[in-house]
C-alpha cells in the first residue's frame, strides 16, 4: 500500500504532496488540478512500463508539461506582482510514490534534454535521476538503489554501494533496465507494482464504442481501458466468483439478470430485465446501463492491481446508480488501493455512508482518521494502518494547485534530494 504521492513541477502542481488512504477521493472545482493529479499517476505507472519519455514527448515535450509560474510565489502572496525571475533550482518534473513502513518507494526526476543538432529527438525529456528506498521517506540509510544520469548504484547485502554492470541511457528508466530480481529485488518490486496500476478514464458508450461490438472471448483478468473485452471480463468474473457479480447487478437494476452469450467464439452481453420478452444485448443497452456494466467489470476484477485510479466514474450515470457505484468502489478498496477523481457531491456522500458511517473525513483530526480507529465494514485488507477513506479537496491560488486545509503538520513528509 502507498501512503504518499509527491509531484513537483508538473502543470499546476508546483509542489504537491498527497496523503493516500485505502480509498482516496480527489475533488474540487473545474480547473483546480484534479486531472493533473490523475495524469501524474499515469506517468508514474508508465515509468514501470518504460513509456514515460514517450508519453511526455507525445504531449508536446517536457516544456509543455512544466509548471509555468515562477519558481517561488512567496512575493506574489505578499501582494507583489507575479514576475519571472532567474531560477535557482534545476528545471524538472519530479514524481514520487511513498510506501508504508517496510514497503518500497520510488522517485524520478525528468529534465530538459541537452539540445543537439545531431538528433531530431530534442523533445524527448531525459531521466536525470531515480531512487528506490524502503519506507515512506527517502533517507541515506533506507536507499537501496540510486541513479544519476547514466550510472546506477545498488546497495549490497553488507550495506555497501556497488556500481551496476550496465549504464542506463537518458531515455530509459532503471525500472526497465535493471531487471534482476536477485541482484535488485526492491527495484524489481517497484517495477512490478507500478506496471500493475490500472486506469479507467471515461468509457465510450456511443454506437461505435468497442464495448458494443462482438469480441472474440478469452479469459480476461483485467478489463481493457477502452472496455472492448467487456463480455469476456464479466464471464471471467462469473466463473471465478459469480456471487458478487450477480449481487452487484441486482443492486443496480432491480430484478435484472446478466448473462454472457458465446457463439462461435464471439462473446456478447445479455441483460434480462423484468417485463422484457427478450434480453437486451450490448448494442441495445442504454448508455448509462452499459457504462455501469463496464464499471462492474473493472471493479470486480478477480486479480486486483496494487492501485486502481478512476476518473469521474459517475459521468452519465442516473442518480439511482450512484449508491450502487459507491458500494462497488468501497468493496474494491478492501482488496486494493483506489484513487477516485470526482466532483460529484452525491458520490462523496455515498462513499461517506459506506466507509465512515456518513462522517466527512475532512472534519476529523489525524488521530480520528487513524485506520486502526475507524471501523471499516466488511472483510479486512492489507495496509490496515492507512485511513479507510481520505478526501483531498483541491483549490488553486495564483495558478498553483493546493490541498484545502493542508498545513505544515498535515503535509506528508517527503525528501526529493538533489541531482
Amino acid at each position: 500500500m502507498y501512503s504518499t504521492v509527491a509531484i513537483s513541477g508538473y502543470r499546476s502542481l508546483r509542489d504537491v504532496r498527497l496523503p493516500l488512504g485505502r480509498l482516496t477521493v480527489v475533488t474540487g472545482a473545474n480547473g483546480t488540478g484534479k486531472s493533473s493529479v490523475y495524469r501524474a499517476l499515469r506517468l508514474l505507472a508508465e515509468c514501470g512500463a518504460g513509456r514515460v519519455v514517450g508519453s511526455l514527448a507525445r504531449g508536446g515535450g517536457l516544456e509543455s508539461a512544466l509548471w509555468a509560474g515562477p519558481e517561488s510565489l512567496a512575493q506574489a502572496r505578499r501582494g507583489h506582482e507575479v514576475q519571472g525571475t532567474m531560477r535557482k533550482d534545476r528545471v524538472s518534473v519530479r514524481l514520487g510514490v511513498g510506501g508504508e513502513t517496510g514497503e518500497t518507494s520510488y522517485l524520478v526526476d525528468l529534465g530538459i534534454p541537452v539540445q543537439s543538432a545531431a538528433t531530431v529527438f530534442n523533445r524527448d525529456p531525459e531521466v536525470k535521476r531515480e531512487a528506490v528506498w524502503t519506507g515512506p521517506v527517502m533517507r541515506p540509510s533506507t536507499l537501496v538503489a540510486r541513479r544519476k544520469h547514466h550510472a546506477v548504484e545498488l546497495r549490497d547485502e553488507d550495506g555497501a554501494w556497488e556500481k551496476a554492470p550496465i549504464g542506463v541511457p537518458p531515455w530509459a528508466s532503471i525500472l526497465t533496465e535493471v531487471v534482476d530480481p536477485l541482484a535488485a529485488p526492491e527495484v524489481w518490486r517497484v517495477r512490478e507494482q507500478l506496471r500493475s496500476w490500472r486506469f479507467y478514464d471515461g468509457f465510450r458508450v456511443d454506437a461505435e464504442a468497442p464495448a458494443r461490438r462482438l469480441q472474440v472471448g478469452t479469459r480476461t483478468w483485467a478489463l481493457a481501458e477502452d472496455g472492448a473485452d467487456l463480455a469476456a471480463a464479466l464471464q471471467t468474473i462469473r466463473e471465478d466468483s459469480g456471487g458478487p457479480l450477480d449481487a452487484a447487478v441486482a443492486d443496480a437494476f432491480d430484478g435484472a439478470r446478466l448473462e454472457v452469450s458465446a457463439v462461435g467464439g464471439l462473446f456478447d452481453v445479455e441483460l434480462h430485465q423484468p417485463g422484457m420478452l427478450r434480453a437486451l444485448r450490448s448494442a441495445e443497452l442504454s448508455d448509462g446501463t452499459l457504462r455501469y456494466l463496464l464499471w462492474l467489470a473493472a471493479l470486480l476484477t478477480p486479480v486486483p492491481p496494487s492501485l486502481m485510479a478512476l476518473n469521474e466514474p459517475e459521468t452519465s450515470l442516473h442518480p439511482s446508480l450512484v449508491g450502487p457505484l459507491a458500494r462497488l468502489i468501497a468493496a474494491t478498496s478492501r482488496r486494493t488501493q483506489v484513487v477516485v477523481v470526482t466532483h460529484s457531491d452525491s458520490l462523496l456522500e455515498a462513499l461517506f455512508a459506506e466507509l465512515t458511517g456518513g462522517v466527512d473525513p475532512r472534519e476529523l483530526d489525524e488521530d480520528e482518521l487513524d485506520g486502526d480507529e475507524m471501523d471499516m465494514p466488511g472483510p479486512g485488507a492489507s495496509g490496515l494502518g492507512l485511513t479507510p477513506l481520505r478526501v483531498l479537496e483541491l483549490t488553486k491560488d495564483l495558478g498553483e494547485t493546493l490541498v484545502v486545509g493542508q498545513g505544515m503538520l498535515s503535509t506528508p513528509s517527503w525528501e526529493w534530494g538533489k541531482r
